[in-house]
């Protein structure tokens, strides 16, 4: 009779995860990155960023302190994510893949979008007696939920390992041993 401390047999699986980072180090043009996700969702920030200001800039109070809290937030969205859109599209994200670029636009959209709702919020406060205020508050609304989609596209992409620019493949190899009972 077998004895009941051990099982009939005993199974054994080893995973081997390799990745392979492939890039290319060369500084290089590529419009065709403003056809993808990231860079549609990058141009309609800059856009929204630069109608935003401009509404605000075209009102009269734009010297009141939430004038002067919305111009910043837009124009500083405005240039950060123009020359992060530069940088893409002229691959010096890939030559520098090192750097945890996901993880720095994580945080600008995560924080920017909090601005926005701020800074929206209070125009669209003071769009009740100004109708410049009122617009700009809809574009920084707009832009709250671009930058909040970013976010969360580079969240997930945290996540999952991915690259800012570039390809990692990830191969995943298994073996079974199954050992008899003795």
């Amino acid at each position: 009779m077998a004895d009941q401390g051990f099982p009939g047999q005993h199974t054994t699986t080893t995973t081997v995860t390799t990745s392979n980072t492939t890039v290319q180090t060369n500084i290089r043009f590529d419009p065709s990155y403003i056809r993808t996700l990231p860079g549609l969702i990058k141009c309609v920030q800059i856009v929204l960023n630069l109608l935003g200001f401009i509404c605000i800039s075209v009102s009269g109070a734009s010297w009141i302190p939430r004038g002067e809290w919305f111009t910043t937030v837009a124009m500083t969205g405005f240039w950060f994510t123009g020359i992060v859109l530069a940088l893409y599209l002229f691959h010096i994200v890939e030559k520098f893949y090192r750097i945890p670029w996901l993880k720095i636009e994580f945080v600008f959209c995560a924080v920017w979008t909090l601005f926005y709702l701020i800074a929206a919020s209070l125009a669209a406060d003071e769009g009740r007696r100004n109708e410049a205020f009122g617009a700009a508050a809809f574009f920084g609304f707009c832009g709250m939920v671009a930058y909040g989609y970013d976010a969360f596209l580079k969240f997930t992409g945290i996540r999952e390992g991915a690259l800012a620019q570039g390809d990692r493949v990830v191969n995943k190899s298994s073996s079974t041993v199954t050992s008899p009972a003795y």
